[in-house]
């Protein structure tokens, strides 16, 4: 179906679709490409209207969801699609500070995040709910994954036909994460750039709403909330310090602007928060691209487990280098090993078990602390944003095998005998 009469009530804080690259304005239909410049399109408030109306106060009595901070948000009217998106925990990690060297670390935990356990669910929520004022029926996605859960439960929700595509090589979990919502899926034979490839001749042809392609001035909107979260949840104040993953590189510049948006109607402090970023050796243009001192991101083919942060082509890559530069942060890769290595080591210190991009943040977080690029002292927060549950053979094989008994005290006593002097050597090994 194609989209309806763009609606444009009073009450509505957001104003116009805004080139980044120009600065031409535009009108807020389902388009997200400067027609003079081909730069991206990104949504604008009146900040002017949001400092007089919006407080502390007034956020804190909102529902227990992103929609608390709808004043923030591109969706015009009071029917918003709330499955109880957002508002998860911010996790102060101090068996894994302690591990790594530092005093006050943050997990930000959208491992369990509503309803599909991956940060994907905030920009969905908004992507639909925006959607259907525009009058979409019809709903869809390009997707490494989690993308595609996300869109098929929240269409499923919202009584919306939904249509989704990711390659065919997804992890089995993801698979059937999408498949239960009874979609249409189409797994295509190609990696996530040639799926994104065919969603925007998809989306020109049968006008569907594309919540990633035609929808993204508003889907992006949603990772925001991740900002405003944890400005909330400290005490209104912001971190020192970020480190997130980097696949398009929207969700960093999101987090950036959330905390812009904060200081800038007053609802925290004026500070300089450093931005990190990680990313898989295997698809890894944006942490090339920082290494290597370029201005701009050279396309990659993507050739690593973390299959959901495997955007060889990033869109935004080139504002989060921006980004992590100007806030004196940086941008690191770490190899699929190393990936493996972070999951574990955030499941055995914290208790989150993370798929393989929070294994990638985490093994990044470890490497730029060893480097000396994370003080000690600063209040650092990293961004988990989907459920190990998901990616589970990224490591099997890696984790052990359950000791099998028989029903009998001194079979386990042997066994647990067997158990301990493996973790003895273990340790021997580590000290060595």
């Amino acid at each position: 179906m194609t989209q309806a009469k763009t609606l444009n009530p009073i009450a509505a804080t957001f104003k116009a679709l805004k080139c980044k690259e120009c600065g031409a304005e535009y009108e807020l239909t389902a388009s997200h490409v400067c027609e003079a410049c081909f730069g991206p399109l990104e949504v604008t408030y009146d900040y002017n209207t949001l400092r007089r109306t919006v407080t502390r106060e007034s956020i804190q009595s909102g529902p227990n969801s992103i929609w608390r901070y709808r004043s923030f948000l591109p969706v015009a009217t009071e029917n918003v699609i709330d499955v109880g998106t957002g508002m998860t925990p911010l996790v102060q990690a101090n068996r894994l500070a302690r591990r790594l060297g530092l005093k006050k670390l943050y997990i930000k935990n959208d491992a369990v995040n509503m309803p599909t356990l991956s940060f994907k669910d905030r920009v969905v929520s908004v992507a639909l709910s925006r959607a259907r004022e525009l009058g979409f029926s019809t709903v869809s996605c390009a997707s490494t994954g989690n993308l595609a859960n996300s869109t098929a439960a929240i269409a499923a929700h919202a009584g919306l036909d939904c249509c989704v595509f990711i390659p065919a090589d997804l992890e089995a979990g993801k698979v059937l994460g999408t498949l239960i919502y009874s979609p249409t899926v189409m797994a295509v034979q190609g990696n996530y750039d040639q799926v994104n490839r065919l969603c925007c001749e998809v989306a020109n042809t049968y006008g569907w709403g594309f919540v990633n392609i035609n929808l993204r001035p508003y889907y992006s909107e949603g990772s925001k909330t991740l900002g405003y979260e944890v400005a909330e949840q400290l005490g209104w104040q912001l971190p020192d310090h970020i480190v997130a993953p980097l696949a398009s590189g929207s969700l960093f510049t999101k987090i950036y602007k959330g905390f812009q948006e904060f200081i800038q109607v007053g609802l925290v402090e004026d500070k300089s928060v450093r931005f990190s970023g990680a990313q898989a050796e295997g698809c890894s243009p944006i942490a090339q691209a920082y290494q290597e001192e370029r201005e701009f991101v050279k396309p990659v083919k993507p050739n690593t487990i973390a299959k959901s942060i495997a955007i060889g082509n990033p869109a935004d890559g080139i504002y989060a280098l921006e980004i992590a530069r100007k806030t004196d942060g940086s941008i690191a890769s770490v190899t699929d090993a190393e990936i493996i290595e972070g999951i574990k080591l955030l499941a055995e210190t914290e208790g989150i078990f993370t798929e393989t991009a929070g294994g990638t943040t985490i093994a990044v977080l470890k490497k730029l602390v060893e480097a000396g690029k994370i003080d000690p002292d600063e209040t650092t927060v990293a961004y988990i944003t989907g459920n190990g549950l998901k990616t589970q053979e990224a490591v099997q094989g890696y984790v052990g095998e359950p000791l099998t008994i028989e029903a009998k005290l001194d079979s386990f006593e042997r066994a647990l005998e067997r158990s301990r002097t493996l973790e003895r050597l273990d340790w021997q090994q580590v000290l060595v």
